[in-house]
């Protein structure tokens, strides 16, 4: 014969214990950018690559750009390996010459973001880094395309 007494108050205390489990896990601080170790961070988040001619990590704290400039790129197609860690996007504009060549984002879920850029012509480039979600951590490189 069942206990229905007994089974009642075992549902209950799963419930309970549930619900402050849960509540227990939403209640957790967020990871403080502030603080956050951004080489320690990048040396897991991006993969290394061979001919990098831009690079830059950091902490974008508000939602100012952040900017990074190479004298010189040689026209062609380039591989962007982009990361964030935080809430929300980062974007990325690309210019080549003063001109922009592409936008580009990335979550900030953990996981890489790639995408290839033609370059037009040979000279200078930069690369904007923004958001609008501040504060996060991102971390680029821009490296020729794989043949």
């Amino acid at each position: 014969m069942l206990n229905f007494s007994s089974t009642r108050r075992r549902a209950g205390l799963v419930a309970i214990t549930a619900a402050v489990l849960l509540g227990a896990c939403a209640c957790q601080a967020p990871v403080n950018i502030a603080d956050a170790d951004v080489p320690a961070w990048k040396a897991t988040a991006l993969p290394e690559a061979s001919g990098v001619v831009l690079e830059d990590s950091g902490k974008i704290l508000n939602r100012d750009p952040l900017l990074k400039e190479a004298a010189s790129v040689q026209a062609g197609t380039y591989t962007l390996t982009m990361a964030c860690d935080g809430s929300g996007k980062a974007y990325f504009a690309v210019s080549s010459g003063g001109k922009k060549i592409t936008d580009a984002a990335a979550a900030c879920n953990g996981n890489r973001d790639i995408v290839k850029i033609k370059v037009p012509v040979t000279g200078p480039l930069s690369i904007s880094t923004s958001s609008v979600d501040a504060p996060l951590i991102f971390a680029y490189h821009l490296a020729p395309a794989a043949s």
